[in-house]
């Protein structure tokens, strides 16, 4: 297959490109914000035409959570509008199309896991743009495919594992919520998974992440015992309590049930610990490749 990987810039991009590089039965094309603005329509247009893909990974997106809350336009450009010209585009060389989405766009209120036929309800900009992006792909390519993962971290790119590891060395006490409860998703296991959805072509919205729920104080106490060092040294805090605040409200509960993905028939990604594992043991012997 022929995939267009969007947004190779990002972490979850960038780990899609090198995955499909790598796959002698794959043709992989990745463009970054600057070789393709996904908010306009005739760069989409044209980047589509030349490749001809056979299938779109759409990673592209603005993620700046707090960000989003201050300029709503940028965010629903990038986020939402991008989505419609990802879908037109193609529509029109038959392409499959895979969005990936977030765990935002639930309001965190519900007691148990969100599975994927949960009404939305997002209660920040992020969590809306990315919403209407959704919608934008499902009604403007039939058939496209929607992921919905949770609190990424990868090889690429700035994340929660990176910040922890350096908030470590540089402070003696750590404060991490405990009220933000979460599935820890790994680029290395998300990456898979998407381009099994591309081979198949399967519609429809899928949640998928690791496996195993944790609080932020939990994960960054993972995070630090993966180490070798001392997840004590992680205390917890509530949400109400961080100073500053945060401008975007963030879901309580951000745990999503992998329901259509287990209905499929389709192996569940790893529990989260094996990853983290595995990167963070990257991340301590390479301490290059913690930007």
């Amino acid at each position: 297959m022929r995939i267009l990987v969007t947004g190779a810039g990002g972490q979850l991009g960038r780990e899609l490109a090198v995955l499909l590089d790598a796959a002698p039965t794959h043709d992989v094309v990745a463009v970054d914000h600057r070789t393709c603005d996904v908010s306009d329509r005739d760069a989409v247009l044209a980047t589509v035409a030349s490749v001809a893909p056979d299938a779109v990974v759409h990673c592209a997106a603005w993620t700046a959570v707090d960000d989003c809350e201050a300029d709503s336009d940028r965010a629903f450009a990038v986020n939402a509008l991008a989505c419609r010209h990802v879908a037109e585009a193609a529509r029109r060389f038959d392409a499959h199309v895979i969005g990936v989405s977030t765990d935002y766009v639930f309001d965190g209120t519900k007691d148990g896991p969100y599975h994927e036929w949960d009404e939305p309800c997002p209660r920040s900009v992020y969590g809306a743009s990315k919403l209407a992006g959704e919608r934008e792909l499902l009604v403007g390519c039939p058939g496209a495919s929607v992921v919905r993962t949770s609190w990424v971290c990868g090889l690429h790119g700035p994340n929660m594992v990176k910040t922890i590891l350096r908030l470590a060395g540089d402070h003696d006490v750590l404060r991490f919520v405990d009220d933000q409860v979460g599935h820890p998703t790994f680029t290395a296991d998300l990456a898979p998974a998407l381009v099994r959805l591309a081979v198949d072509r399967r519609p429809g919205i899928f949640h998928l992440t690791n496996q195993g729920a944790v609080s932020w104080h939990g994960f960054a106490q993972a995070v630090l015992a993966a180490a070798g060092d001392d997840p004590d040294r992680v205390l917890p805090v509530a949400t109400a309590d961080l100073q500053p605040a945060r401008p975007a409200p963030r879901p309580a509960n951000s745990v999503l049930a992998n329901t259509a993905w287990a209905n499929a028939g389709l192996a569940p990604l790893r529990d989260f610990r094996a990853p983290l594992e595995e990167l963070v043991s990257v991340l301590v012997s390479s301490p290059g490749t913690r930007t």
